[in-house]
């Protein structure tokens, strides 16, 4: 389909085969949402699979969303000077082979470096197909269109997690966990197939120039920062961690200064710096960037505490998160139901207060349960979670963009769709950190508390009482050093002493490693709940309404 749509305000006509467009365009959006949520859930399979240390499974998100955030600063305005459609084909056919490279990945570098590819070239299709729906459509069926993405984010938040743990389960023809990445094969040549046919051209007429040296320094600045925040605790944090943490807030600076140059020169800069003195965009990459890293950070802790710390398989975790899922969608229709235009940022406040209600409610849940602990227990505040996540995540961008000048909405959009997935990645990293740092004294903590329990399990597996407190002290070093090891296939030294076995302290064992997985939880949720009040403070310089649709 040759068609080529002109870029001009006139043009009005509604494009004949539109709506079929629109399906293409929302199959590579399931695509990017699904890759997104899966690797939580098939993570501990991956990483039992290929090796390699924890801090693999934060990789396998991070660098996925951190990716994405830096092409996403430039896949708009290659669509304006090379043409839309042919950067969709571009982006959806070299993500369908990234998914294929990550499927037939050996090792852990492997994986990470497809995951990136895919986090690239998802940056290359994205934002192709939001910029033809407005040429395709009229202005008085774009909200209709718009409108679609919603409930497929919501089914896709619903099905993902569960459709990578029957996955993993299901183990067709042997594949385990490579069939999650296997199965955009179908959907991207579908989307490639359907672009070949049914996607207009378009090009802008007035090219912008590409600011590569821009890219290069926001994408130097992100990894400086995001990768000690990874590794740091891994590595023993040693001294050149804090100096590539340091050396990523100078890039940053760099940036800065150099975009304000390049504005002044008269040359297209990567994100206009005019914006950053507006309070309304400053404060919407503050909100955006604090409330999606507690968002995707929490979503990664809840998959270490549902199959590390309780065993639970991926598909149990998976079924476990559709509370939370069922509660996105509902706060996505209520909101898309008149709620966000008659609200405003009340809407995002509520939305995020009844997110840290829920999360509150989750924390109590978990300490007053303790190892009686069942996904039903989880219910009312998986919803609370999800219902205030869909509440506040639907007004959040008209919002912001209501504060920044017409002529200036596609370089705020763009930084604002890449702060989203750069709070995600430094969630991940930030919180995965924390969690993996409280994990050995939690366990240890309770070895310490529960000293009459282990003595009455020694006395039961007949270790003479003269030996009992060196037998403990010898099983407390086992099980702190046996949750810190970073790689869980690696048995620590003090675990290979000969001690005294029996199902009693294998029980006694397995309910304190249980019981400092809930209180490492509780504690690295109460930062999540931290990050979301800081979010809910910082939403008040955002505008009170939403720029009217024109």
């Amino acid at each position: 389909m040759d068609a080529v749509l002109e870029h001009a305000a006139e043009q009005r006509t509604p494009y004949r085969w539109r709506w079929v467009a629109l399906f293409v365009i929302l199959t590579v959006e399931v695509m990017d949402l699904l890759d997104a949520l899966v690797t939580n859930i098939a993570g501990p399979a991956i990483r039992a699979e290929l090796g390699g240390s924890i801090s693999l499974i934060q990789w396998l998100g991070a660098a996925y969303t951190l990716a994405m955030a830096i092409g996403l600063l430039t896949g708009g305005r290659l669509g304006d000077i090379f043409g839309r459609r042919r950067l969709f084909l571009i982006g959806a056919t070299g993500f369908t082979l990234a998914s294929l490279g990550c499927g037939l990945a050996q090792t852990p570098g492997q994986l990470i470096a497809g995951r990136a590819v895919q986090g690239l070239f998802g940056a290359v299709m994205l934002p192709q197909g939001l910029g033809m729906i407005k040429q395709m459509f009229t202005p008085a069926e774009q909200a209709k269109a718009f409108g679609a993405f919603g409930p497929v984010m919501g089914l896709s938040s619903v099905g993902g997690p569960i459709l990578a743990g029957w996955l993993v389960e299901a183990d067709f023809f042997g594949s385990g966990w490579r069939m999650i990445f296997f199965i955009n094969l179908p959907l991207g040549l579908f989307a490639v197939l359907g672009a070949l046919k049914f996607l207009p051209e378009f090009k802008s007429e007035r090219a912008p120039r590409l600011d590569w040296l821009g890219v290069a320094l926001a994408a130097a600045g992100a990894f400086l920062l995001l990768f000690p925040l990874v590794q740091g605790r891994e590595l023993g944090w040693p001294t050149w961690c804090f100096v590539l943490l340091a050396a990523g807030l100078v890039v940053f600076g760099l940036f800065a200064i150099y975009e304000s140059r390049r504005e002044r020169r008269g040359l297209d800069p990567l994100v206009t710096p005019s914006l950053f003195r507006k309070r309304a965009f400053s404060g919407g990459l503050a909100v955006g960037m604090v409330f999606f890293a507690a968002l995707i950070g929490t979503g990664l802790i809840f998959t270490f505490y549902l199959q590390i710390g309780l065993g639970y398989s991926p598909l149990q975790a998976g079924l476990t998160t559709l509370p939370q899922a069922l509660g996105t969608v509902a706060g996505f229709v209520a909101a898309g139901s008149g709620l966000s235009e008659r609200f405003g940022r009340k809407l995002l406040l509520t939305g995020t207060g009844v997110m840290m209600a829920g999360t509150a409610g989750f924390m109590l849940t978990v300490w007053l349960a303790g190892s009686s602990i069942t996904p039903w227990r989880l219910i009312p505040a998986l919803v609370l979670i999800g219902a205030g996540m869909g509440l506040a995540m639907a007004p959040f961008f008209n919002i912001v963009l209501a504060g920044v000048d017409t002529e200036e909405t596609g370089s705020a959009a763009g930084a604002l769709t890449s702060v989203q997935q750069l709070g995600g990645a430094f969630g991940i990293a930030v919180l995965g950190t924390i969690f993996f740092a409280l994990l050995p004294g939690q366990v240890t903590s309770h070895v310490d508390d529960s000293s009459a329990e282990l003595r009455s399990v020694l006395t039961t597996a007949g270790v003479p009482g003269d030996q009992q407190l060196e037998t403990g002290r010898g099983l407390r070093a086992c099980l702190r050093d046996r949750v810190a090891e970073d790689d869980p296939d690696v048995t620590p030294p003090s675990c290979q002493a000969s001690s005294p076995g029996g199902p009693e302290l294998q029980a006694y064992a397995g309910q304190q490693v249980r019981a400092g997985f809930q209180d490492a939880t509780i504690l690295t949720t109460g930062v999540s709940f931290l990050l979301l009040a800081l979010a809910f403070g910082l939403s008040f310089l955002l505008p009170r309404r939403a720029r009217p649709e024109s």
